[in-house]
């Protein structure tokens, strides 16, 4: 998927109202996520993504951060200014379309290391 694409996605699940916007609010959420999961994950999930989003998970962080789905979110709305529940928004936008980029065999992996509430941000059913 080009930049683009992916922005557009964003744009339309994220009812943005320029590129821009839709832009930052990706960097902002994989940049929370990369500090949620494996720097190994974090550089497999990058090279799916078009540049320059990928740079937000190509960070050196060292050891990922144990948090769970409302610290996530307000991390969020912290790097993005927005509301909690703004930050929901915003997370479910970017985080359904990095599934939509990614081999389930990959997000499954990647749902694995993230509290099992995340996985309705990716657009996925809450486990059972």
């Amino acid at each position: 998927m080009t930049l683009n694409e992916f922005l557009a996605r964003v744009g339309d699940r994220g009812e943005y109202h320029s590129r821009d916007e839709s832009e930052q609010v990706s960097t902002a959420v994989l940049w929370v996520l990369a500090s949620r999961i494996t720097p190994e994950e974090a550089t497999g999930l990058a090279a799916r993504l078009p540049a320059p989003l990928d740079d937000a998970l190509r960070l050196e962080r060292g050891r990922p951060e144990s948090f769970g789905r409302e610290e996530f979110l307000r991390r969020v709305a912290q790097q993005t200014g927005a509301r909690p529940r703004t930050a929901e928004w915003d997370a479910g936008a970017v985080l359904s379309t990095v599934a939509d980029v990614v081999p389930d065999e990959q997000l499954d992996h990647l749902l694995s290391q993230l509290p099992a509430d995340c996985a309705e941000l990716f657009g996925r059913p809450a486990p059972d």
